[in-house]
Protein backbone atom coordinates (compact mmCIF):
# COMPACT_ATOMS: atom_id res chain seq x y z
CA UNK A 1 0.00 0.00 0.00
CA UNK A 2 2.99 2.32 0.43
CA UNK A 3 4.01 2.44 -3.23
CA UNK A 4 2.28 4.86 -5.55
CA UNK A 5 2.15 2.12 -8.19
CA UNK A 6 0.10 -0.04 -5.85
CA UNK A 7 -2.26 2.86 -5.11
CA UNK A 8 -2.70 3.84 -8.77
CA UNK A 9 -5.55 1.41 -9.54
CA UNK A 10 -7.38 2.61 -6.41
CA UNK A 11 -6.87 6.26 -7.40
CA UNK A 12 -8.23 5.60 -10.89
CA UNK A 13 -11.27 3.73 -9.55
CA UNK A 14 -12.02 6.41 -6.95
CA UNK A 15 -11.65 9.18 -9.54
CA UNK A 16 -14.10 7.49 -11.90
CA UNK A 17 -16.54 7.01 -9.03
CA UNK A 18 -16.23 10.63 -7.92
CA UNK A 19 -16.86 12.17 -11.36
CA UNK A 20 -19.81 9.90 -12.12
CA UNK A 21 -23.08 11.87 -11.84
CA UNK A 22 -25.11 10.93 -8.81
CA UNK A 23 -26.76 12.18 -5.64
CA UNK A 24 -23.53 13.76 -4.37
CA UNK A 25 -23.23 15.82 -7.55
CA UNK A 26 -26.89 16.80 -7.48
CA UNK A 27 -26.84 17.87 -3.85
CA UNK A 28 -23.63 19.88 -4.21
CA UNK A 29 -24.86 21.70 -7.31
CA UNK A 30 -28.27 22.40 -5.74
CA UNK A 31 -26.79 23.93 -2.60
CA UNK A 32 -24.18 25.91 -4.54
CA UNK A 33 -26.94 27.37 -6.74
CA UNK A 34 -28.97 28.16 -3.63
CA UNK A 35 -26.31 29.79 -1.48
CA UNK A 36 -23.02 30.16 -3.33
CA UNK A 37 -19.65 28.44 -3.63
CA UNK A 38 -19.18 28.13 0.13
CA UNK A 39 -22.49 26.28 0.51
CA UNK A 40 -21.48 23.85 -2.21
CA UNK A 41 -18.05 23.27 -0.67
CA UNK A 42 -19.51 22.73 2.82
CA UNK A 43 -22.04 20.28 1.36
CA UNK A 44 -19.19 18.42 -0.32
CA UNK A 45 -17.24 18.40 2.95
CA UNK A 46 -20.19 16.80 4.72
CA UNK A 47 -20.56 14.20 1.97
CA UNK A 48 -16.86 13.36 1.93
CA UNK A 49 -16.59 13.22 5.72
CA UNK A 50 -19.01 10.31 5.63
CA UNK A 51 -16.44 8.33 3.64
CA UNK A 52 -14.29 7.95 6.76
CA UNK A 53 -17.26 6.56 8.67
CA UNK A 54 -17.89 3.99 5.94
CA UNK A 55 -14.20 3.09 5.87
CA UNK A 56 -14.12 2.51 9.63
CA UNK A 57 -17.35 0.51 9.60
CA UNK A 58 -16.10 -1.65 6.75
CA UNK A 59 -12.75 -2.22 8.43
CA UNK A 60 -14.45 -3.24 11.67
CA UNK A 61 -16.83 -5.56 9.86
CA UNK A 62 -20.00 -3.74 10.91
CA UNK A 63 -21.00 -3.27 7.28
CA UNK A 64 -20.88 -7.05 6.86
CA UNK A 65 -23.38 -7.39 9.70
CA UNK A 66 -25.68 -4.84 8.07
CA UNK A 67 -25.49 -6.57 4.69
CA UNK A 68 -26.18 -9.99 6.24
CA UNK A 69 -29.16 -8.77 8.24
CA UNK A 70 -32.09 -8.19 5.91
CA UNK A 71 -34.01 -6.27 8.60
CA UNK A 72 -31.17 -3.89 9.49
CA UNK A 73 -30.17 -3.31 5.90
CA UNK A 74 -33.78 -2.78 4.86
CA UNK A 75 -34.25 -0.25 7.65
CA UNK A 76 -31.14 1.64 6.52
CA UNK A 77 -32.34 1.61 2.93
CA UNK A 78 -35.78 2.96 3.86
CA UNK A 79 -34.22 5.67 6.06
CA UNK A 80 -32.05 6.76 3.15
CA UNK A 81 -35.00 6.74 0.76
CA UNK A 82 -37.12 8.77 3.18
CA UNK A 83 -34.37 11.35 3.69
CA UNK A 84 -33.79 11.66 -0.04
CA UNK A 85 -37.51 12.11 -0.67
CA UNK A 86 -37.66 14.73 2.09
CA UNK A 87 -34.84 16.71 0.45
CA UNK A 88 -36.63 16.48 -2.88
CA UNK A 89 -39.89 17.67 -1.35
CA UNK A 90 -38.06 20.69 0.05
CA UNK A 91 -36.90 21.64 -3.45
CA UNK A 92 -40.39 21.08 -4.87
CA UNK A 93 -41.90 23.36 -2.21
CA UNK A 94 -39.53 26.13 -3.28
CA UNK A 95 -40.48 25.56 -6.92
CA UNK A 96 -44.20 25.79 -6.10
CA UNK A 97 -43.96 29.11 -4.27
CA UNK A 98 -45.43 32.19 -5.86
CA UNK A 99 -43.20 35.01 -7.09
CA UNK A 100 -43.96 37.21 -4.13
CA UNK A 101 -43.32 34.41 -1.67
CA UNK A 102 -40.09 33.51 -3.46
CA UNK A 103 -38.85 37.10 -3.25
CA UNK A 104 -39.67 37.26 0.44
CA UNK A 105 -37.93 33.94 1.05
CA UNK A 106 -34.88 35.18 -0.85
CA UNK A 107 -34.65 38.30 1.31
CA UNK A 108 -34.94 36.27 4.52
CA UNK A 109 -32.34 33.77 3.29
CA UNK A 110 -29.93 36.59 2.42
CA UNK A 111 -30.09 37.81 6.03
CA UNK A 112 -29.81 34.42 7.74
CA UNK A 113 -27.65 32.54 5.26
CA UNK A 114 -24.38 32.93 7.17
CA UNK A 115 -26.07 31.89 10.43
CA UNK A 116 -27.73 28.63 9.36
CA UNK A 117 -26.72 27.72 5.85
CA UNK A 118 -23.31 26.14 6.49
CA UNK A 119 -24.60 23.83 9.21
CA UNK A 120 -27.60 22.83 7.12
CA UNK A 121 -25.50 22.14 4.02
CA UNK A 122 -22.93 20.09 5.92
CA UNK A 123 -25.66 18.11 7.67
CA UNK A 124 -27.47 17.41 4.41
CA UNK A 125 -24.27 16.20 2.78
CA UNK A 126 -23.24 13.99 5.70
CA UNK A 127 -26.65 12.38 6.20
CA UNK A 128 -27.13 11.74 2.48
CA UNK A 129 -23.84 9.86 2.45
CA UNK A 130 -24.31 7.91 5.68
CA UNK A 131 -27.86 6.85 4.77
CA UNK A 132 -26.87 5.63 1.31
CA UNK A 133 -26.66 1.81 1.40
CA UNK A 134 -24.95 1.81 -1.99
CA UNK A 135 -21.93 3.45 -0.39
CA UNK A 136 -21.77 0.62 2.14
CA UNK A 137 -21.86 -1.94 -0.66
CA UNK A 138 -19.19 -0.09 -2.62
CA UNK A 139 -16.79 0.10 0.30
CA UNK A 140 -17.35 -3.53 1.21
CA UNK A 141 -16.60 -4.58 -2.38
CA UNK A 142 -13.88 -2.01 -3.05
CA UNK A 143 -11.69 -1.85 0.04
CA UNK A 144 -10.64 -5.52 0.23
CA UNK A 145 -9.15 -5.31 -3.28
CA UNK A 146 -6.57 -2.75 -2.17
CA UNK A 147 -5.89 -3.78 1.41
CA UNK A 148 -3.02 -6.02 2.42
CA UNK A 149 -4.45 -8.52 4.93
CA UNK A 150 -0.98 -8.97 6.39
CA UNK A 151 -0.98 -5.34 7.55
CA UNK A 152 -3.21 -3.30 9.83
CA UNK A 153 -6.58 -3.03 8.10
CA UNK A 154 -7.94 0.16 9.69
CA UNK A 155 -5.03 2.47 8.72
CA UNK A 156 -5.17 1.18 5.16
CA UNK A 157 -8.93 1.73 4.99
CA UNK A 158 -8.54 5.28 6.32
CA UNK A 159 -5.80 5.97 3.76
CA UNK A 160 -8.12 4.94 0.93
CA UNK A 161 -10.91 7.05 2.42
CA UNK A 162 -8.52 10.03 2.61
CA UNK A 163 -7.61 9.60 -1.06
CA UNK A 164 -11.30 9.40 -1.93
CA UNK A 165 -11.95 12.49 0.21
CA UNK A 166 -9.35 14.58 -1.65
CA UNK A 167 -10.53 13.49 -5.09
CA UNK A 168 -14.25 13.92 -4.38
CA UNK A 169 -13.79 17.25 -2.57
CA UNK A 170 -11.73 18.63 -5.47
CA UNK A 171 -14.27 17.56 -8.07
CA UNK A 172 -17.36 18.69 -6.17
CA UNK A 173 -15.76 22.02 -5.22
CA UNK A 174 -15.04 22.60 -8.91
CA UNK A 175 -18.69 21.84 -9.68
CA UNK A 176 -19.78 24.34 -7.01
CA UNK A 177 -17.54 27.00 -8.58
CA UNK A 178 -18.83 26.29 -12.09
CA UNK A 179 -22.41 26.36 -10.84
CA UNK A 180 -21.91 29.83 -9.39
CA UNK A 181 -20.45 31.03 -12.68
CA UNK A 182 -23.93 30.69 -14.15
CA UNK A 183 -25.70 31.55 -10.92
CA UNK A 184 -27.03 34.80 -12.38
CA UNK A 185 -29.11 32.81 -14.82
CA UNK A 186 -30.24 30.43 -12.11
CA UNK A 187 -31.44 33.38 -10.00
CA UNK A 188 -33.97 34.41 -12.67
CA UNK A 189 -37.34 33.64 -11.00
CA UNK A 190 -38.67 31.28 -13.67
CA UNK A 191 -35.39 29.45 -14.20
CA UNK A 192 -34.82 29.19 -10.48
CA UNK A 193 -38.20 27.59 -9.91
CA UNK A 194 -37.53 25.28 -12.84
CA UNK A 195 -34.19 24.23 -11.33
CA UNK A 196 -35.80 23.61 -7.94
CA UNK A 197 -38.59 21.64 -9.60
CA UNK A 198 -36.30 19.43 -11.67
CA UNK A 199 -33.96 18.86 -8.72
CA UNK A 200 -36.87 18.02 -6.44
CA UNK A 201 -38.40 15.58 -8.91
CA UNK A 202 -35.07 13.83 -9.46
CA UNK A 203 -34.44 13.51 -5.71
CA UNK A 204 -37.93 12.17 -5.06
CA UNK A 205 -37.53 9.73 -7.96
CA UNK A 206 -34.18 8.58 -6.57
CA UNK A 207 -35.74 8.13 -3.14
CA UNK A 208 -38.60 6.04 -4.54
CA UNK A 209 -36.14 4.05 -6.63
CA UNK A 210 -33.97 3.36 -3.60
CA UNK A 211 -37.00 2.28 -1.54
CA UNK A 212 -38.11 -0.17 -4.23
CA UNK A 213 -34.66 -1.39 -5.23
CA UNK A 214 -33.48 -4.87 -4.33
CA UNK A 215 -29.88 -4.10 -3.38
Amino acid sequence: MSDLVELLPAIVALTLLSVSPGLDTLLTVRNAARGGVADGVVTSFGICSGLFVHAVLSALGISVLLMQSAVLFGALKMAGAAYLTWLGWGSLRQALRGRGQQAAADSVQAVTQQQVSFWRCGREGLLSNLLNPKTIIFYMAFLPQFIDPAGAVLPQALLLAAIHFVIAMSWQSLLALLTCRVRGWVRLPMLRRLCHGVTGLVMVALGVRLALAKI
